[in-house]
């Protein structure tokens, strides 16, 4: 296969998929990985896809968001798995922070009735999840609502956050890498989640796999920042390497 051909089959695959990467193209095509990255850099140069940490995606896409009910239904059981083992880090009658996102609000979903705890979100689906549990003292941040996102953002959350000092941040993220940390689409969104993760004395992100090496415009915190990493099975093991040499625990699920 000639390097054009590779190139639009390399392009197709990113368009179908929204996410390709180097090694598997290397093995597909059966080609080196330095040929990988020089037809990448050809396409990003070319405008039709752009470079991230491992591999590309479609131009277009670094900073395309979905709304909140497709993020619901994606990755659905590797989101379950994350929320149920992220239980066991919630402090027996202390206080925590749960941010925005269709995983942390699974934890939400699966906080036992009776659960005695301090929660403070910005989310509102978040909060509509725990409104009746009537031994959790609940605070909603108040501020501008994302439609896309339904969390509040702005000045108002900004200093709710700089008030308080919770005991875990459960956090949420639209992509992540080793090198370079945590990110989301929205400036306003990565200004809340950077004010929540200064708010907490332990950060424990929930993630699916399919957000390893993805990076998006707004950045909001590297690992140094978190403590833990619950994710999935579907983790590429250099990425879990890499992460863990970088101070944070993986926990797969």
């Amino acid at each position: 296969m000639y390097a054009p051909e590779r190139r639009q089959e390399i392009l197709r695959l990113a368009r179908e998929a929204g996410r390709i990467d180097v090694l598997s193209l290397a093995d597909r095509f059966q080609v080196t990985a330095e040929t990988v990255r020089r037809d990448l850099k050809a396409l990003d140069r070319a405008g039709l896809v752009r470079r991230v940490h491992g591999g590309a995606i479609p131009a277009g896409r670094l900073d395309f968001e979905p709304d909140l009910t497709e993020r619901e239904t994606t990755a659905a059981d590797e989101k379950d798995r994350i929320a149920d083992a992220a239980l066991a880090e919630l402090p027996d009658g202390g206080s925590v922070v749960l941010d925005a996102g269709s995983t942390v609000a699974r934890l939400a979903a699966a906080i036992p009735v009776d659960a005695a705890l301090t929660v403070v979100t910005h989310a509102l689906p978040v909060a509509a999840r725990l409104a009746d549990h009537t031994g959790i003292d609940l605070h909603l941040v108040g501020g501008r609502v994302r439609h896309r996102t339904r969390a509040a953002v702005d000045a108002w959350a900004l200093r709710a956050y700089a008030e308080i000092r919770a005991d875990v941040l459960f956090l949420a993220t639209n992509g992540f890498t080793a090198t370079g940390g945590l990110t989301t689409p929205d400036l306003a969104e990565a200004a809340v989640k950077r004010a929540a993760v200064a708010a907490a004395r332990r950060v424990v992100l929930l993630a699916d796999s399919a957000k390893a090496g993805q990076e998006h415009f707004a950045r909001f915190g590297s690992f140094a920042d978190v403590d833990l990493l619950i994710t999935d099975t579907g983790l590429d093991p250099a990425h879990k390497t890499a992460i863990e040499a970088a101070g944070t625990e993986v926990v797969l699920v």
